[in-house]
């Protein structure tokens, strides 16, 4: 069980009133004095075991401090959604405390498709208020990881699968959370795009596709939101694993990004003690595990940048400066967190915090179609007020979503459902049934469900469904295995549980049917055509059931918009038309053959429609995108290019917009995407209301990675400028020439 914080601190204290008694604050515990020379003045007072210990993991989930210094040990924890419940102190069970509930914040595909900074820079502080809450120095996430095929069980953590987008939102969020003195630990340092072979996978790809789409929003959580640490990913690159890789941690990360936080392990990331010390590896953590469930023989001593490590430089096979420059950085951690004394006290399940999850919520939801039954009718959304008979149906309609997944899994304190949230609003109007059975949460298993038992479900939902005014169906993935969840891929891109099968068979019942996703990942919707009303609804955490409610009933004007793109079929998908050497490799090696063109660049180019295309998102209100105006027609490389576009709401309903800039570049001399995200503005507007949006496009918008020379580099010619309201919804393009 994890000791108290103010017992930890008792050595600190005391030291420092002692100090204050005589006049001699020590330089290191004066937070006055500049960081540098207080690191420097802790470690010139530490011996070569204390820095050894300071290194790695003490515990599952903890790191040590400097006892006899007053300098505290770290605490982490799981969870980029929330502060994952207390597990014990050297196994993978549950501490079954009764004061360690939460708030579950939507998961991260979901704040992604809202598409607003504002947001994650409140989702970060609000975790950060948690986090400190429940006496947490590190908070490991958020994840950045691009998403490249639809299969990746973990990439409900992550934020899409464009570069600029995961850049711009990832910033804020780690700023809202260091604010409180707690940590982000962005991850996973790099390539960790699927779970299956994850700890030994070796990936090849080229410097282009490392540096355009793989590395960016890595860059801006170092750059400009200075994370205070970076988590290594399990599989390999290039031959030597990512927790222990000389280019991706010394060349990359600390030399060209210029980094001084911690880099630290994935639970089991390490592998080698001499690569540890001489690859750019901070701290070492579960080791000997597989990060989920595992346990391990051996001791936190025996792990590789302990016991080894020392016995290598006391033969002085390895120099005390590669000891010296991990402290240096843990040391700094730890002045940053666990030792800073004027932080706020934080705060845990709050209304405050619940507000900020359904107000995620409410703009993460996106609204793929709305059509009407009849010719002539209304659409069906939102859901008119004098509907009688509501017939709710589906696993996830009552499901804790919050369950399973793996690391990421949280106990909630609330958890409002989505039939919890549609009864809020419509009363005993509405009536529930399973429709079929997903089973229970699961890491490594899969529970099989009796066909019969599916069969009757089926049954009693289409039975119910024909005397219904309109049907909810509530579907989609959940956390189990071989789903949305850590430590395996899902085998199959269709959805599970005899869904598909069950959806037309109500659509056949009823033909007002809402169909509504929960997932973390795009689907085959072979149904699509016969549904007037589909809903992807993401994880939405505590608040979910509110969230959907209040879109479906139209209480919210639907804004989201997707983060990724939903291919027709598997094959479409470019990680795939490659075979199976490009996903999921052959066990032992992977090839990333699609190269740049990952998610819509790969649509667009190749001129393969996706089936919903990155960045749409239906709306209750229209939009009228205006005629737009540059500031110059030609531009040097050295100018800056401003684009200005009016947008008006022309329908009846207030709500927002997300207004996206895309660049071409039609005479490059290399491949080149037929056009990348550069630019968006989330915008709120009445009805009848106008607003004209500004983009400042820099030169560094147009450049490529050239690899023969390992730099950036922008060619003179034309580009088109690209205004839409999503990647293949273009209003407006505007072309210029690049002198």
């Amino acid at each position: 069980m994890k000791p108290s914080r103010l017992l930890l601190s008792i050595p600190l204290a005391f030291s420092g009133m002692l100090a204050w008694a005589t006049g001699n604050l020590p330089i290191y515990q004066d937070e006055t004095r500049p960081m540098d020379e207080r690191v420097e003045d802790a470690l010139s007072r530490m011996t070569t075991q204390e820095k050894i210990n300071l290194i790695h993991a003490q515990g599952k989930f903890s790191s040590a401090g400097v006892p006899r210094l007053g300098i505290p040990d770290l605490w982490m924890s799981d969870g980029p959604h929330g502060v994952r419940a207390e597990i014990n102190w050297n196994d993978w069970g549950y501490s079954n405390r009764t004061n360690d509930s939460i708030t579950a914040f939507p998961a991260l595909t979901a704040l992604a498709a809202t598409w607003n900074p504002s947001l994650s820079f409140e989702y970060g502080n609000a975790i950060g208020e948690e986090a400190l809450y429940r006496e947490k120095d590190v908070m490991l996430g958020p994840g950045v990881n691009i998403y490249r095929t639809p299969l990746n069980g973990r990439n409900f953590e992550y934020m899409g699968e464009d570069p600029h987008l995961a850049s711009v939102l990832v910033v804020p969020y780690i700023k809202g959370m260091q604010q409180n003195g707690v940590a982000a630990s962005v991850k996973h340092f790099a390539l960790n795009n699927q779970e299956l072979w994850r700890g030994h996978i070796d990936v090849n790809l080229s410097d282009r596709a490392l540096h355009e789409i793989y590395l960016p929003a890595f860059k801006s959580a170092v750059v400009d939101g200075d994370s205070w640490t970076i988590m290594g990913s399990y599989n390999k690159i290039r031959g030597q694993h990512a927790c222990h890789n000389d280019l991706l941690l010394n060349k990359i990360l600390k030399e060209d990004w210029g980094y001084k936080g911690v880099v630290m392990t994935d639970w089991g990331g390490a592998h080698d003690t001499r690569e540890a010390a001489l690859y750019g590896l901070d701290l070492e953590m579960g080791s000997y595990t597989n990060g989920l469930t595992s346990e391990s023989e051996f001791t936190t001593d025996d792990y590789y940048m302990a016991k080894p490590y020392l016995a290598l430089i006391e033969k002085g096979d390895v120099p005390m400066s590669t000891l010296d420059d991990k402290a240096r950085r843990m040391l700094r951690l730890n002045f940053l967190t666990a030792m800073k004394r004027n932080k706020p006290l934080g705060s845990v399940a709050s209304p405050e915090h619940y507000a900020i999850a359904e107000k995620i919520g409410d703009e993460a939801i996106v609204l793929l179609k709305n059509a009407s039954v009849g010719k002539k009718g209304p659409k069906l959304l939102p859901l008119s007020e004098n509907i009688k008979n509501i017939l709710v149906v589906g696993d996830n309609a009552t499901r804790d979503l919050m369950k399973g997944g793996g690391s990421s899994e949280l106990k909630v304190k609330d958890n409002v459902t989505p039939l919890k949230g549609l009864q809020a609003i419509y009363g005993d109007r509405i009536k529930y049934t399973q429709g079929y059975r997903a089973g229970k949460p699961m890491y490594s298993n899969v529970e099989k469900i009796p066909q019969a038992i599916q069969d009757s479900l089926r049954d009693e939902a289409v039975s119910m469904a024909r005397n219904a005014d309109v049907v909810i169906f509530i579907g989609g993935l959940n956390k189990n295995h071989l789903q949305d969840c850590e430590a395996g891929d899902r085998i199959d891109y269709s959805l599970p549980f005899g869904q598909p099968e069950l959806i037309e068979a109500l659509q056949a019942a009823n033909p007002n049917l809402i169909v509504v996703l929960l997932s973390g990942n795009a689907v085959a919707m072979p149904w699509e055509k016969k549904v007037p009303a589909i809903v992807q609804g993401w994880y939405l955490g505590s608040m979910a059931g509110k969230s959907i409610a209040n879109v479906i009933s139209g209480k919210v004007n639907p804004s989201g918009k997707l983060p990724f793109s939903f291919p027709v079929k598997l094959e479409d998908n470019g990680a795939h038309h490659f075979g199976a050497i490009s996903y999921p490799g052959d066990s032992i090696r992977q090839e990333y053959l699609e190269d740049i063109l990952v998610g819509y660049r790969w649509h667009d180019t190749k001129k393969i429609p996706a089936f919903y295309p990155f960045g749409h998102g239906l709306s209750y209100t229209t939009w009228q995108y205006g005629k737009p105006s540059a500031s110059a027609k030609t531009i040097s490389e050295n100018e800056c290019l401003t684009i200005s576009i009016p947008i008006r709401n022309n329908g009846q309903t207030a709500g927002k917009e997300v207004v996206q800039l895309y660049i071409g570049d039609d005479q490059a001399s290399v491949l080149r995407p037929l056009k990348e995200l550069k630019g968006f503005e989330k915008i709120a507007l009445k009805p009848g209301e106008e607003k004209t949006v500004s983009f400042t496009i820099k030169p560094d918008d147009l450049k490529f990675y050239d690899d023969t020379t390992g730099s950036w580099k922008a060619e003179p010619g034309k580009f088109n400028v690209y205004i839409g309201s999503s990647s293949t919804d273009i209003r407006a393009t505007v072309p210029f020439e690049l002198k």
